[in-house]
C-alpha cells in the first residue's frame, strides 16, 4: 500500500485528571489533495459532536483518508461487495462500547463532482461528508427516506455550527 501524507491534527482538550480519556484524529491523503483547512478546529469540532452524542466513550481514534474514486471503488468492491462509486466509506473497527476506532475513506473526486452537481462550495461539501461519516459513527443511519431526512438535518446543523456566518467556505 502506498504511503499516506500525514496531516495530524490532534486537539488538546482539558479534562479532569481523574478521568481516563484518550483521543486522536488523523488526516491522510492518498495521492490526492483534499484542500482541507484548519484541521485542529475541525478535529475539535468532530470530537465535540461525538462526545455530545456518545458520552460513554473513553477512547476516540478517527482516521480520515482522502483518496480518489479508483481507490474508494476498490474498497467498496472488496469489503462491501458494491460495484458503485461512492463519496465515503466509514469502517467502525471498535471492539467495545467504550471506545471508538474508525477509518473513514473519502473520495475527493466524488466531493468535487457533488459540489458541482448540488451547486455547493467544494469545502462545504467536503465538510458535509466528513460530518456524515462522523454521524454514522454516532449511530445515525441513512437507508430509509426518514433516516436520510434526519441525517441531512444533522449534517446541516453541523455545517451551520462549524461555519459561522462570518466565515468564508469558498
Amino acid at each position: 500500500m502506498q504511503k499516506y501524507i500525514n496531516m495530524f491534527a490532534i486537539p488538546k482538550i482539558s479534562r479532569p485528571s481523574h478521568q481516563s480519556f484518550k483521543m486522536a484524529v488523523r488526516y491522510f491523503e492518498q495521492d490526492v489533495s483534499a484542500k482541507l483547512k484548519d484541521k485542529r478546529k475541525l478535529s475539535q469540532f468532530l470530537l465535540q459532536i461525538i462526545r455530545q452524542k456518545r458520552p460513554d466513550l473513553k477512547t476516540i481514534d478517527l482516521t480520515y483518508i482522502f483518496c480518489n474514486d479508483t481507490f474508494l471503488l476498490d474498497l467498496n468492491q472488496r469489503f462491501l461487495n458494491h460495484d458503485t462509486l461512492t463519496d465515503i466509506i466509514t469502517f467502525d473497527m471498535s471492539e467495545n462500547n467504550h471506545s471508538l476506532l474508525s477509518e473513514i475513506y473519502i473520495s475527493v473526486e466524488r466531493i468535487a463532482e457533488n459540489a458541482r452537481k448540488f451547486e455547493n462550495a467544494y469545502l462545504k461539501e467536503l465538510h458535509r461528508i466528513i460530518f456524515h461519516g462522523t454521524l454514522h459513527l454516532c449511530g445515525f443511519k441513512d437507508k430509509t427516506p426518514n433516516e436520510k431526512a434526519i441525517m441531512t438535518q444533522e449534517e446541516n446543523h453541523c455545517l451551520s455550527q462549524y461555519f459561522q456566518p462570518h466565515e468564508n467556505v469558498l
